[in-house]
């Protein structure tokens, strides 16, 4: 399972700027990096219990980017708006800007947030990533100063 993951991450890090994620902190002591690592082994881990015609290159691909906002949104800034409103857009923008996306990684990245932002995604890997993103985004919050297990890379962040 982490094959797909580790091969898909080593690409976006080479040909973008996935590897920034290391710098900024997401949830308690695991940065965005860790998280969407997380949120890509927890889509697959349901994807397998789903079954069916899934693209799991896609899946993971989207799981890996769908917080790929690219900035720290603990530090306030008057130009950003609402983070948990609007960084699925922002990380969207980025993702096009620096790789060719297919429309169900597009969908993935844009509409994880649902149901906070009202706009539900329109395949089954973009709402595998939804419930997989929800269920890290707990366990990590609850966990803030124990490492998760499953997570590879963690920053020395507060």
């Amino acid at each position: 399972m982490d094959d797909i993951i580790s091969r898909t991450a080593a690409e976006l890090e080479r040909t973008g700027r996935f590897s920034e994620l290391k710098r900024f902190r997401q949830h308690g002591c695991h940065t965005v990096y860790d998280h969407c690592l997380n949120v890509a082994r927890e889509a697959l881990r349901i994807a397998d219990r789903v079954g069916g015609k899934l693209d799991r290159e896609a899946l993971v691909r989207g799981a890996l980017l769908h917080d790929y906002f690219l900035y720290d949104w603990h530090e306030p800034d008057p130009n950003r708006p609402n983070h948990a409103f609007h960084h699925a857009r922002m990380a969207w923008e980025n993702a096009r800007r620096d790789y060719n996306l297919g429309p169900t990684e597009e969908d993935i990245i844009r509409r994880h947030m649902f149901p906070v932002v009202p706009i539900p995604p329109r395949t089954a890997e973009g709402w595998i990533v939804t419930a997989a993103d929800k269920a890290c985004a707990l366990k990590e919050t609850l966990s803030r100063n124990a490492p998760n297990k499953d997570t590879e890379h963690q920053e020395d962040n507060p």
